[in-house]
């Protein structure tokens, strides 16, 4: 074999800050914090700052390899973690705040995390937990001094004062690109969370593809807000990606939810591309239609993390001349597979073809492989129709869990857990997750179809289905709905509005409404407790039951 003749330059997060303090540090970074509103600075002085934090790192006896949590909203501070944490050699373990406290403790023990930061607004949750985490030696709280909140537990540090002793030259390692950099554990709604490693490595290769003109399109004039949480799954990996190619960085705090704490910033801080999970973005909506504003600045959104309903298109389209673009990703792809960008064959479809083709996931990008496959696993034809089993392959897929549990099958291929169909032109769309996929009468019904025909009616703010056990068809679909303000129709009119839309065996045999849905921390609707919520549930005597030959 023949080597080419070319440098031979390790892939780490290292270059990406180098290249981004070196090339772009006068970009500005701006960031809402409990302590401060509005914080500005510039990459340059996040990356001074990662080398402060890494200095301090090593003085508080971190070894290579050692695993170093974070409860933190999307900030500066979070940021300069990001950096300092993989760079010196640690894992940067962002752990997810709004999980379940026995699912932290098991996080943060699996993890052996040996140091956690803490925004203060979650330090309670560590004074819960603190006497079950054995392995734990120090708390930083992400923080000034002015705002360090009292409280009793040992090792305590406070943020600011740990960087104000230290001085902002440091000797990053060389590390091997296949050295790890980042932890992120799975949500757990069957079984305990699962850690997800993720390298160097596939975390520079995943920046370049996130990065390309037919996926996010990320250009140094861009002024970009993630509005998805630094703690999953690396914010879509945008913390990595934005550096990179030298956009300004605007990082929202804990109003990530908050419509009209984000019409602020994308005004203010002419924020051109958002990401985003459909939550966000319906809060968004509400508060701009509810007041009469609308989005200057705003080109595009990307929605990710659950399916895109209808209406989001539609009415940031038709109302404020917004692109929405739909991802899809997962923990375990780090985090993005997907991604519904056009190609030239949608010219030639109808208006309702190239609508419908903009509703699914996407296609992959490249690096990354797919494929459906049948029960007996042999590979579907991509036809939009044939549905199956998603598998996805390539350099930034997670090959096995944290701890050791294999994630391939013998050919490198990841089972998904999601039920998929794949078009001729390459784009995926997924009908379900094969734990939320509802089978009645041994035809399968998708819940995430009926959810988003749910919320294209007007009256309808947000809504749920799930599989309730049925005595006959063994489950039939309950539709769980929190109405728009203002709107009161009964139960015929929302499952009048599934008529012509769906199949008529598939409309809901009953509506539930409530005033508000349980999600996770990601904006994901928590189906698992909305199971265990109504697995009671008593079918009116009244409704008709439907089969597919009715």
């Amino acid at each position: 074999m023949l080597l080419g003749q070319m440098t031979d330059s390790p892939l780490l997060i290292t270059s990406i800050m180098q290249f981004a303090e070196r090339h772009h540090g006068a970009q500005e970074v701006v960031s809402v914090t409990a302590d401060a509103p509005i914080h500005r600075y510039d990459y340059a002085t996040a990356f001074a700052r990662a080398r402060r934090l890494a200095n301090a790192l090593d003085k508080l006896g971190l070894k290579p390899g050692d695993r170093v949590g974070t409860l933190a909203w999307n900030d500066h501070r979070h940021f300069e973690l990001y950096y300092a944490v993989s760079c010196s050699g640690r894992v940067c373990h962002t752990i997810n705040p709004r999980l379940h406290t026995d699912q932290l403790r098991y996080i943060i023990n699996h993890a052996e995390d040996r140091v956690v930061f803490v925004d203060p607004m979650f330090l309670p949750l560590l004074e819960t937990l603190h006497a079950e985490l054995p392995g734990l030696r120090n708390i930083i709280v992400l923080t000034d001094v002015q705002h360090m909140p009292v409280s009793n537990l040992p090792g305590l540090l406070c943020f600011e004062e740990l960087l104000a002793a230290e001085c902002d030259e440091y000797a990053w390692p060389e590390l091997d690109e296949l050295a790890a950099s980042a932890l992120c554990y799975t949500s757990g709604t069957t079984g305990d969370p699962r850690g997800v490693l993720y390298s160097h490595r596939a975390t520079v290769l995943h920046s370049y593809g996130i990065a390309l003109p037919d996926v996010m399109n990320l250009r140094a004039v861009d002024c970009v807000m993630p509005l998805v949480p630094m703690f999953h799954v690396n914010a879509w990996g945008t913390p990595y990606a934005l550096p990179m190619i030298g956009a300004k960085l605007v990082l929202p705090g804990a109003k990530m939810a908050d419509g009209e704490q984000l019409h602020r910033l994308i005004e203010a801080e002419r924020v051109n591309y958002s990401l985003g999970v459909p939550t966000v973005w319906l809060a968004l909506l509400e508060y701009l239609q509810q007041s009469g504003q609308t989005v200057h600045q705003l080109e595009r959104i990307c929605v990710g993390g659950a399916a895109c309903p209808a209406v989001l298109i539609e009415q940031f389209r038709e109302q404020h001349n917004v692109t929405v673009e739909h991802a899809w990703g997962m923990t375990e792809l780090s985090p993005v597979g997907g991604y519904n960008s056009p190609k030239n064959s949608r010219e030639g479809m109808g208006e309702d073809e190239q609508f419908a083709q903009r509703l699914r996931q996407g296609r992959a990008l490249f690096g990354i492989d797919m494929k459906v496959v049948a029960d007996d696993g042999a590979e579907l034809p991509w036809d939009g129709q044939s549905t199956g089993r998603l598998m996805m392959r390539g350099p930034w897929v997670c090959s096995e869990y944290f701890g050791g549990e294999r994630t391939l099958d013998d050919e490198g291929w990841f089972d998904t857990g999601d039920v998929a169909n794949i078009d001729a032109d390459g784009f995926v769309l997924i009908t379900d997750r094969i734990k939320d996929v509802i089978k009645s009468g041994g035809e399968w019904i998708s819940s995430i179809e009926l959810e988003n025909t749910a919320v294209n009616n007007p009256a309808v703010a947000e809504a749920a289905v799930i599989a309730v056990p049925h005595p006959k068809w063994g489950e039939r679909p309950l539709l769980l709905v929190r109405l728009a303000e203002g709107a009161s129709p009964d139960s015929p009119a929302i499952l009048a509005w599934f008529e012509g839309k769906v199949a008529s065996w598939w409309v809901p045999d009953a509506v539930e409404f409530v005033s508000e849905l349980p999600h996770t921390a990601t904006g994901k609707l928590q189906k698992n407790a909305l199971r265990d919520r109504y697995a009671g549930f008593e079918w009116p005597a009244t409704k008709m039951q439907r089969r597919p030959d009715d």
